[in-house]
């Protein structure tokens, strides 16, 4: 990958790359598939130099000021942030306090920009609940190895949130929102557990979220879409039913988990676990 150069505070960016007309810079790339980045920040010309050094690996988008940034994190709720300081509105440590205490978008990782070094202006961003630090001038590989680590360390907590069941207690204070979250998620979906019509509209209006905030907040929490988490939720239901109620017939535990076709739950119990329900409860009977 070329290496852009270091941008300058305050110097204009004359580089062949950046004459390109901010107003007709692509909101999104094509790939859908790319983590989804936010940038919030006032000045055009780092505005031109981080999508230089992006577009292509990330889906961006923009605000100009830190009260536009909050309002499209919350609407949006990207997978990762970079934020200036220093902007008008609202600046880059209330933009990440707001965030932070926010469920919506708790949980994702913020890069704040700042042409201050000094470590006091590092601790404020620190104590607000910024996950990296970047001074500026800065180069395009430095960027990405931040990018790149932050996005690793939310993948490690998927498998753990994938794996969360309604008994775990809230761990650790940084992930408090968190498990709060999932917690809940999952209460609701198991107290609607019987209910087919149960689906990802009525988990927005008990969550209180959009279906893009519920969705881009799942897929980041757990790496699974809202349907296939409340999928998952319920195999899970039906895994623990066939292995400990050898009272329930299979058809009595497809009602129990929402399903009221019998071929369609043992086809996706079946996609999901990897065998079928009779086979899956008659190698957990005969365990016992």
């Amino acid at each position: 990958m070329e290496e852009a150069p270091l941008l300058e505070t305050n110097t204009l960016v004359t580089a062949k790359a950046f004459e390109k007309d901010w107003a007709t810079a692509p909101e999104k790339s094509a790939n859908e598939a790319l983590p989804n980045l936010l940038i919030i920040e006032d000045n055009a010309d780092v505005r031109q130099y981080l999508t230089y050094c992006l577009e292509g690996h990330y889906q961006l988008s923009y605000a100009v000021d830190g009260g536009a940034g909050i309002a499209k994190a919350l609407e949006e709720v990207p997978d990762i942030i970079i934020s200036d300081v220093m902007m008008p509105k609202k600046n880059g440590y209330e933009v990440c306090d707001t965030l932070r205490k926010d469920i919506r978008t708790s949980h994702i990782p913020i890069i704040m920009l700042t042409a201050k070094s000094d470590a006091d202006s590092r601790i404020s961003g620190l104590q607000v609940g910024a996950d990296a630090y970047l001074a500026k001038p800065f180069n395009e590989k430095e960027l990405f190895v931040r990018l790149e680590k932050l996005l690793e360390i939310r993948k490690t907590l998927q498998e753990r949130y994938r794996s969360m069941d309604g008994n775990e207690s809230v761990e650790a204070p940084e992930n408090r929102l968190e498990d709060t979250f999932i917690l809940e998620i999952q209460k609701i979906i198991y107290n609607h557990l019987s209910d087919e019509t149960f689906g990802i509209a009525e988990l927005c209006q008990a969550i209180h979220m959009s279906r893009t905030q519920l969705h881009n907040k799942l897929k980041s929490l757990t790496g699974q879409s809202t349907s296939r988490y409340i999928r998952s939720l319920r195999m899970h239901k039906a895994k623990e039913l066939l292995a400990n109620q050898a009272e329930l017939n299979i058809t009595d535990i497809a009602f129990e988990t929402g399903f009221s076709n019998l071929k369609y739950f043992s086809k996706i119990f079946a996609e999901e676990i990897g065998s079928s329900p009779s086979h899956y409860r008659k190698k957990h009977l005969s365990e016992q």
